[in-house]
């Protein structure tokens, strides 16, 4: 196993090698600290340089000013010695000019010692009173403060030089002993060696699930040792190792956060602990599904006091009182420390009837029409298939993950069971509710209480849906930045599920439709290339949707140091998939509040002419639409084929795929960038799934501050996710470097600046 040391130092310029690296003075050149401090001592002084004995060390003063003496007889001596032999009128003058050469006394010593501690560079007035109290000249008085100036500072020098040698010689002894240490590391699992400095992404993420696992395992066999009386023992295959999933994080650097509600929300994949009912369980299962639907047909056809108006004067409020009045015996309590909440919305739908059962009891397009809303689902067991050829009286045990784009949001998984029925006056009611009751599980946060749809068929192929949902949830992993619009119920409501039912089977509705008219510039009417492009832009919008949110599947890491904005990251690793293209792909998301409408953010964030404002990638160039599919009513619902001409002439231009989707709950604009050659096959109606994407783009959701309606949002602000998909590394086994995340975190900074700078209200 890698393992990181820190090296402490004081000076790590002298434990860094040529190329940066850690190293020893094996490595790095060694320069003599005695040097350094003779060169420094020699080119600075504050002062007239000193003749060499003023080195000597710790001379007195009494020694000094005999040295100075003698030194200065001999100089003269040997000067007068070139012209020859010395006469007597010479020798005389040499003793009357010595004369003028004293030593300092004791005294005076003494008192320019004290006066030194006091003031070490005196003035000229200070000088010559001074001078004048011991009998000196202020030329004399400055002489000697000039000398022990120098005297202190090369004491001074001396002794730190002398510190500093010895702790370099400490710093070589303990780099030569880590270095040791690290070479003779071993893995303390597997017990072989280990490759220092070398931890990837995905190993210290593996580390990390490999404890959260075994902690989950204990906690699991805790529970089954108070039920069942005595301990399970580990699981081989958990406990022994941990495979490799298609997502893999780490650094040591980041602050680890497993999905975003910590350990509550992301201790334990809830898929992998739920099995298919066992044959005793079977006729509970199927009382329980008679009784969630007779208590569906009810919540959805009875009126006040029931139910009330919402703000938004279409939406269904449950009042609670009347409902435990009117069922005092339900199906599942409330249990402490969750939340009720209930929502009922009826709409109008272009699909007929049955394929709208059929897109219901069928959980691969049930999950795929609400992608934005259910990122995980699994049948685990079909107890029955109907009767006469149709879905009534089908039975299915179904396990489902809920989400909301915003990896802020913890998603709700739930245990259910689907009950399928066709009522005597034609009108057919699909109904959900968890399976709670039979087995009980303390890792639960949501608990599905009878929640589901009727249908009735309408003229033209139109239904008229009534949607109910009616859940009991823990909701105190959200974020403060989403609670407000998760206590509104906008945010897993019924409003949220028919609209997006709504926009969806009118997006089907325009992938069927064959009188496209050819007269606008753009529009593709060839049905097969329509039919390609459409399932092309629906993988990349699936894709989108399920990489942004908190799932259990995924393991957000959070960037520490960003601020309010906190940008999260994880890493996939794309390996045969003719769908993605092979290598690391770094994800980054980060959400956050704008003080304007979603529909001003959502026309903003979509409209072409306005992309260079915000999209740093296309460095520039003019964006140009070459295509477009309209699939809805909306103007802002459609599919569009974007051409980015290279401000740089050298550079080649850029294809990109957009799918933007809007309704009256929440707003998506999704793109990637495209092959040109892939492109012209699908236009010519071929097969879209080996098309390679990257998406990336926006969420955009009301922050449920003010009513919503019609797509418009009277007052209040905007929650915008932003997403990215970035190929890193071409090579699926490569290792993640820190410059990669450094890059991707600074593109998504800056794409924020520009959004709040572009949308903010001085400049609308």
């Amino acid at each position: 196993m890698p393992a990181r040391v820190m090296i402490p130092g004081r000076d790590m310029s002298s434990m860094i090698g040529i190329n940066g690296n850690a190293g020893g003075f094996g490595i790095a050149q060694e320069i003599s600290m005695m040097d350094i401090f003779q060169q420094n001592l020699m080119d600075g002084g504050g002062g007239p340089q000193l003749h060499p004995l003023d080195m000597a060390q710790n001379p007195s003063e009494s020694e000094l000013a005999r040295l100075r003496d003698d030194d200065l007889d001999s100089t003269k001596s040997g000067s007068d010695n070139h012209e020859g032999p010395a006469s007597g009128d010479d020798l005389q003058d040499e003793r009357q000019k010595k004369k003028r050469y004293h030593r300092h006394t004791q005294h005076q010593i003494q008192e320019m010692e004290a006066f030194f501690k006091e003031c070490p560079h005196p003035d000229d007035k200070q000088r010559k009173e001074l001078g004048r109290q011991l009998g000196l000249e202020p030329l004399q008085v400055k002489f000697w403060f000039q000398n022990k100036r120098t005297q202190m500072k090369t004491q001074h020098e001396r002794h730190e030089n002398t510190q500093l040698r010895n702790e370099n010689e400490k710093l070589q002894a303990d780099n030569m002993r880590y270095r040791e240490a690290l070479n003779n590391a071993s893995c303390p699992n597997c017990g072989g060696p280990t490759a220092i400095g070398e931890m990837s992404f995905d190993e210290h993420h593996l580390r990390l699930e490999n404890a959260r696992l075994r902690e989950e395992i204990d906690r699991i066999s805790a529970i089954a040792a108070k039920y069942v009386g005595k301990p399970i023992a580990n699981y081989p295959l958990l406990s022994s190792s941990v495979p490799p999933r298609p997502l893999d994080h780490g650094f040591a650097s980041f602050s680890g956060q497993s999905g975003a509600g910590g350990d509550i929300y992301g201790s334990g994949d809830f898929f992998r602990s739920i099995t298919a009912p066992t044959e005793a369980e079977k006729p509970m299962i199927i009382e329980l599904a008679v009784t969630a639907m007779e208590e569906l047909i009810r919540m959805a056809q009875v009126g006040e006091p029931m139910w009330t108006m919402g703000l938004d004067g279409t939406s269904g409020v449950l009042n609670e009182d009347e409902y435990i009045r009117a069922f005092p015996r339900g199906i599942i309590t409330n249990p402490t420390g969750f939340k009720r909440e209930a929502s009922r919305e009826t709409g109008v739908i272009i699909m007929n009837h049955i394929n709208l059962v059929e897109i219901l009891m069928d959980v691969n397009q049930w999950s795929t029409i609400f992608s934005s809303i259910v990122s995980r689902a699994m049948t685990l067991e079909v107890l029955s298939t109907g009767v006469a050829g149709n879905y009534n009286g089908a039975l299915q045990v179904v396990t489902a993950e809920f989400q909301v784009p915003s990896p802020l949001v913890p998603t709700r998984e739930v245990y259910f069971i689907r009950y399928c029925k066709q009522h005597n006056d034609g009108t057919w009611a699909v109904v959900d509710v968890s399976l709670d009751t039979l087995r009980s599980n303390p890792a639960v946060r949501c608990r599905r209480k009878p929640s589901g749809c009727l249908i009735q068929e309408m003229p033209n192929g139109y239904s008229k849906v009534t949607w109910l949902e009616h859940v009991e949830v823990d909701d105190r992993g959200v974020h403060n930045l989403y609670k407000q619009l998760v206590g509104s119920g906008h945010a897993f409501g019924a409003k949220r599920w028919v609209a997006t039912l709504d926009r969806q089977c009118e997006r089907l509705a325009s992938a069927m439709a064959t009188n496209i008219p050819s007269g606008d510039v753009g529009v593709i009417t060839s049905p097969e290339g329509r039919k390609s492009m459409m399932k092309l832009a629906e993988r990349m919008v699936i894709s989108f949707c399920a990489g942004v949110s908190a799932s259990t599947a995924h393991t957000w890491t959070t960037l520490s140091g960003t601020g309010a904005d906190d940008v999260r990251v994880m890493t996939r690793k794309s390996v045969d998939d003719p769908g993605r293209p092979p290598g690391i792909v770094l994800c980054a998301a980060t959400s956050f509040w704008l003080p304007v409408s979603p529909k001003r953010v959502f026309d903003f964030l979509r409209d072409e002419n306005s992309r260079s404002e915000w999209d740093i990638l296309s460095n520039g160039g003019i964006v140009q639409e070459m295509a477009h599919i309209a699939n809805g009513r909306d103007t802002g619902n459609c599919v569009s084929l974007l051409r980015v001409n290279s401000a740089n002439s050298s550079q080649s231009n850029m294809l990109i795929l957009q799918e933007s989707c809007t309704d009256a709950t929440g707003a998506f604009v999704v793109y990637a960038p495209v092959d040109i050659v892939a492109m012209n096959v699908v236009l010519n109606g071929g097969d879209p799934d080996y098309v390679a994407l990257l998406p990336s783009g926006f969420s955009i959701l009301p922050d449920g501050s003010s009513k919503q309606g019609g797509g418009e949002v009277a007052s209040g602000g905007s929650l915008l996710t932003v997403a990215f998909q970035i190929l890193v590394d071409s090579v699926p086994t490569a290792k993640l470097s820190l410059g990669s995340v450094a890059t991707v975190n600074n593109l998504i900074a800056c794409t924020v600046e520009r959004i709040r700078a572009s949308l903010s209200p001085e400049n609308n």
